[in-house]
């Protein structure tokens, strides 16, 4: 019989070696490994720089401070996503605006989303969900056509002209479109390597941005170093040279760095890296050749000009009701294999409840949410447990519905 996890890491005796080394250098903190980590991420995405963090929700709230956006800004992003996206908003003081899902779509509604750009708008955080890349040419046709409503409050925005695009990428690394990689096409791009992720340093994260007109790339890097670090104007590592123990806090800013063990650790999964994409891509032609045939529904991974990165496979079964949804998880448990729902739409949650948001105002997010299913997508999953999930689905969904 077969057990099967969600969603383990991907872990090898070279990544364990790796840490260990780490541990046993003396620097186990921001150091050298994280260094290269970030030229390695920059290189990878196409971008001339990268900065790590201790989380992708860190990335992300670090960029809004980085443009300054706070009390009285507004902030866009998706009603269908994790509430990463949407909890930055808050901690920085800005308000949360909450766009619905285009119908039958994961992604946000392009023809929604210029009526919900006002005055106060300062950015827009697109989710790139399961690993697919977001249709950017729509969303910057938007953000373009609204730039006359937007007013720059610094140097930076000035320098972008337009309300920002910070990618919520968490799931993306790796992706593909148009032939630029995910990381080079959003203004910015914040990526997670939890546990979960494709990619893991166990908890992680990295920011990749690209170039803006009059801003100095070595500038934005820096800034993103004193965020990172309590606002202090030397590291760990260049307080360590000869002389060098005095340091200035220019700013009281937060502590989010990444660790030189979790950077050692990513090091040998990047390396990696693509072979664990094309497996998780292999895995997912199998699912879809037998769940299509079955009327499921599945998230897209691959198109003409776009390949995703193959973090999520999510199913929606139609005409299901939650109930049922449900029990078809349930019973796919009591055959030994972990499911999820990927995700509950953020105003169905108390404390976005509790900031006024309402299901009902988002019916599209509700409808994608009731009959989802994900199922486990991951490299360790063998081609005999591929097969395996994929009929016991069609058998679950058939015994829950009786068709």
């Amino acid at each position: 019989m077969y057990n099967i996890p969600f969603s383990p890491p991907d872990m090898t005796e070279a990544e364990a070696q790796a840490a260990a080394a780490a541990v046993k250098s003396g620097w186990i903190t921001t150091g050298p490994k994280v260094k290269e980590f970030e030229r390695q991420i920059a290189d990878f995405c196409g971008t001339e720089k990268s900065v790590c963090f201790n989380s992708a929700t860190a990335a992300l709230e670090m960029t809004l401070r980085l443009l300054e956006i706070g009390r009285g800004d507004e902030v866009i992003t998706c009603a269908y996503t994790y509430t990463a996206s949407a909890s930055v908003i808050d901690h920085i003081g800005a308000t949360i605006v909450l766009v619905d899902c285009a119908p039958d779509s994961f992604e946000i509604d392009y023809s929604k989303l210029g009526d919900a750009i006002t005055e106060k708008t300062k950015a827009i955080i697109p989710v790139d969900l399961g690993g697919v890349m977001c249709d950017y040419e729509k969303l910057y046709a938007v953000v373009e056509d609204k730039k006359d409503l937007f007013t720059p409050a610094n140097d930076m925005q000035k320098a972008i002209g337009r309300v920002a695009v910070i990618a919520d990428g968490a799931h993306v690394f790796g992706a593909e479109q148009k032939g630029k990689m995910a990381g080079s096409v959003a203004d910015f791009t914040s990526f997670s390597f939890h546990a979960v992720k494709n990619l893991t340093t166990a908890e992680g994260g990295a920011i990749t941005w690209n170039n803006i007109d009059g801003i100095d790339n070595e500038w934005i890097y820096k800034q993103y170093q004193l965020l990172s670090l309590h606002g202090q104007s030397k590291d760990a590592l260049a307080k360590t040279q000869l002389g060098a123990w005095e340091y200035d806090i220019v700013s009281l800013a937060y502590k989010c760095n990444m660790t030189d063990i979790m950077a050692a650790i990513g090091l040998v999964q990047l390396s990696r890296y693509k072979g664990m994409v094309e497996r998780r891509h292999q895995i997912i032609e199998m699912y879809n050749e037998v769940l299509h045939k079955a009327g499921i529904e599945t998230l897209t991974h691959k198109t003409e000009d776009s390949k995703s990165s193959g973090h999520l496979y999510l199913t929606r079964v139609p005409g299901i009701t939650p109930e049922q949804r449900n029990d078809i998880i349930i019973k796919m448990a009591e055959n030994n294999i972990a499911c999820n729902v990927h995700y509950k739409p953020l105003p169905m949650m108390t404390g976005y409840k509790t900031l006024g948001f309402k299901i009902e105002d988002y019916p599209n997010a509700y409808n994608q949410f009731k009959n989802e299913i994900t199922l486990p997508l991951h490299t360790r999953l063998t081609d005999d447990e591929v097969k395996y999930v994929a009929e016991t689905f069609v058998k679950c969904v058939s015994e829950v519905t009786g068709k």
